[in-house]
Formats: structure tokens, C-alpha cells, sequence
């Protein structure tokens, strides 16, 4: 009976995660229709910048920086003010098929999915009221550092006996660690209204309670992608957009997806921990970097 129960919740998740794909999709259909926009405009770059940036999102990186740095050299977005909502609108069909495929081949215990969710999604709602005063390099700083120690750790623990303490049977998190991961994932929801990911912290948290990462895809996924769906129809009714590219983002980002999706399915877990210690370090020097540029 539990399990006809889980079955009949992930599949309503499913079809609500379908829905938004087309709902989104139609929001962009009908706004450009109403305001005479060309989407077929700069079609080809799009699609290219689209399928490399959401297939290094899928593997962890994350598509913020590497979005920023092509938008730049290829002057497809000129105003970056108009970056953040970009992104968003451009990312977010693709983000929702990543949501899609990890809930569908990664088993996932529901009651983390939901709660690590649900913590991430109120995190980012009261996160704008909460850091308007804080110090953004100053917490690009300690979280860079925090995830470059957890990677060397990690690298310890790889060398010193690999595979140990990770439990292939485990597909979430139960009695005091569900507490602790609601908490971890409120914070980080918090953190990603000042710009910064969750993919990294959560492959990194899964990984270091001895719990297949790999269940951290769904919940990440789920995360990122309420979030952002959130975001995004109130861009596009504020005409912040940039529009030219943006459906080849999109196109182009779903085949990233899923050529993404495919490599890490068949991805050995040894393998896709040493892939997380080059995401850790990745973002943790990125954020290091980015707070050491004066603004």
C-alpha cells in the first residue's frame, strides 16, 4: 500500500513538473506573441551556448558563471542588467527536464525529497529580506573554503578506502539527519538568493553522510527548479528579459540535459565522487575568485 502510495506521489511530482515545461514554454509563447518579439533571433548561437552551459549544469557546475562569461564573449546580452533574467527565463525549461529525469531514474526517499524542497524553496523566499545586509564576499569567502576542505577530505577518503561508507541501500535521510538537512537546505536556500548554487553544498552533504550522492540530484534538481519557475513569469512580465537566443538556450539546453543524464545513469559511484571533488573545488575557487574582484 506505502509503496502504491509513493508511486502515485512521484508520478503526480511528474506531471507537475510537465506541466510547468509547457506552461512555461506557452508564458514565453504568448508574451512574445503579444509584444511582437522574434525568438527565431540569434536561433544558432543560443542553441550551442544552451547545450554546452545546461549540460555542464547537469553534471554539477552550475550555469550562472558559464552563461555570464558566453553571454559576454558573444555579446549576446549586452545590458547586464538584464543577465539575471535571462538566465532564469532561458535555463528554466531545461533546469525542469533535469528535475525530471533525476525524479524518474535516481530512487529517492520521498519524505527527504519533499522536506530538503520545501526547506530550500522558504530559504530562497525570506533569503532577499535576510542578506540585503549582508556581506556577499564575505560569505563567498567561507563558503568557498568550506567546499575546498570538503574535497580534500573527500580526496582522503577516496585514497585512504574507497567506496567505504557509502551505503548503496540508502536513498535519503532519516531520524536526526532529516532535521539536519532541512536546516542545511533552508540555509542554502538563503545562500542562492545572493547568486550562489546549490548543486556543490548538496553533492558535498550527501557525500559526506555516507549517502549515495547521487539521490542529491533530484532534491537539487526539484530545488532549482521550484525556485527559478517562481522567478521567472514575474521576469517576464517585467520586460527585463533578452530575448534574442533565448528559445536555442532553450532547445539547445534540453539536449544538454539529457546528454548529461545519460553519462551520469551509467556513472560508477567511485567515479562520480571524484566528479564532485572537481565540482567542490571548481565552485570553491570560483567563489574565492569572485570575492577577491573588487567591486
Amino acid at each position: 500500500m506505502l509503496t502504491m502510495t509513493n508511486e502515485l506521489i512521484l508520478r503526480m511530482i511528474q506531471l507537475f513538473l510537465i506541466f510547468l515545461i509547457f506552461w512555461t514554454m506557452g508564458n514565453i509563447l504568448v508574451n512574445a506573441k503579444k509584444h511582437g518579439i522574434n525568438l527565431k533571433e540569434k536561433f544558432w548561437t543560443g542553441l550551442w551556448i544552451g547545450y554546452v552551459t545546461d549540460l555542464l549544469d547537469t553534471l554539477g557546475i552550475g550555469t550562472f558563471a558559464t552563461s555570464t562569461a558566453l553571454f559576454k564573449a558573444t555579446k549576446l546580452v549586452k545590458d547586464d542588467k538584464k543577465i539575471p533574467a535571462t538566465l532564469s527565463t532561458a535555463h528554466i525549461i531545461p533546469v525542469l527536464i533535469e528535475a525530471l529525469c533525476f525524479i524518474t531514474i535516481v530512487e529517492v526517499d520521498l519524505i527527504t525529497l519533499f522536506a530538503m524542497a520545501i526547506a530550500s524553496f522558504l530559504g530562497a523566499f525570506v533569503g532577499t529580506r535576510i542578506t540585503k545586509n549582508w556581506n556577499t564576499r564575505q560569505v563567498q569567502r567561507v563558503l568557498g573554503i568550506l567546499l575546498i576542505v570538503a574535497a580534500f577530505i573527500m580526496v582522503y577518503r577516496l585514497i585512504a578506502n574507497p567506496g567505504a561508507s557509502i551505503s548503496e541501500s540508502a536513498h535519503g535521510l532519516h531520524g536526526i539527519w532529516i532535521i539536519v538537512g532541512v536546516m542545511f537546505n533552508f540555509t542554502v536556500g538563503i545562500l542562492m538568493t545572493m547568486g550562489l548554487g546549490n548543486y556543490a553544498p548538496e553533492l558535498i552533504f550527501f557525500s559526506m553522510l555516507g549517502i549515495n550522492p547521487s539521490v542529491a540530484l533530484p532534491v537539487m534538481m526539484l530545488d532549482a527548479a521550484v525556485i527559478m519557475s517562481a522567478s521567472t513569469t514575474d521576469f517576464i512580465k517585467s520586460g527585463r528579459v533578452n530575448w534574442p537566443g533565448v528559445l536555442g538556450i532553450i532547445i539547445g539546453g534540453s539536449f544538454g540535459v539529457l546528454t548529461a543524464a545519460f553519462f551520469l545513469s551509467k556513472l560508477d559511484i567511485n567515479h562520480f565522487k571524484i566528479l564532485i571533488v572537481f565540482i567542490a573545488l571548481f565552485t570553491g575557487t570560483s567563489l574565492l575568485r569572485s570575492s577577491a574582484i573588487k567591486r
